[in-house]
């Protein structure tokens, strides 16, 4: 067995970048999925956003433009908590950031697909969907039990 040390090589620094890149983008991840209302301002200064809020008896809207063009919605409930999260735009939001405590879940359960292509991860306590290509990104991540009363899912986009 040879080994082609080149090959080798270059496919460790990809993956020593790859590391390197999902490392610093994992900053903290306060206005999150599950997370307060009162963190909201954290990912508007952390990704330096425009905030404008929409208000409704049932929840509000915490809508964030990235420099870049991308909107992240957040949905928050009237106790004060992020119980989904919307975002479309040329670029894909950090969701690490935008999903919090619930991105290992996300991650777990992208790697047990076998397909490429629109993601759709539906389980107990977390639905995740995303799509798109360079320039045109859209999703949704929500939390099923969380949702206020009155309020469906059809409302987080």
């Amino acid at each position: 067995m040879t080994i082609d040390i080149g090959r080798f090589s270059r496919h460790f620094a990809w993956l020593a970048g790859v590391v390197l890149i999902a490392g610093s983008a994992a900053g903290p991840a306060e206005a999150s999925l599950g997370g307060t209302q009162a963190s909201v301002e954290t990912d508007r200064l952390q990704v330096g956003a425009t905030l404008r809020v929409l208000s409704s008896a049932a929840y509000s809207v915490h809508e964030l433009q990235t420099p870049s063009g991308t909107v992240v919605r957040e949905f928050v409930s009237p106790a004060g908590i992020v119980f989904g999260v919307a975002w479309q735009g040329p670029s894909m939001p950090d969701l690490r950031q935008i999903l919090g405590t619930y991105f290992d879940r996300y991650v777990e359960a992208g790697a047990a697909r076998k397909a490429r292509g629109p993601v759709a991860i539906e389980q107990p306590g977390l639905v995740v969907q995303s799509a798109g290509h360079p320039r045109a990104f859209v999703g949704r991540a929500y939390i099923p039990e969380a949702l206020p009363q009155g309020v469906t899912a059809d409302a987080i986009r």
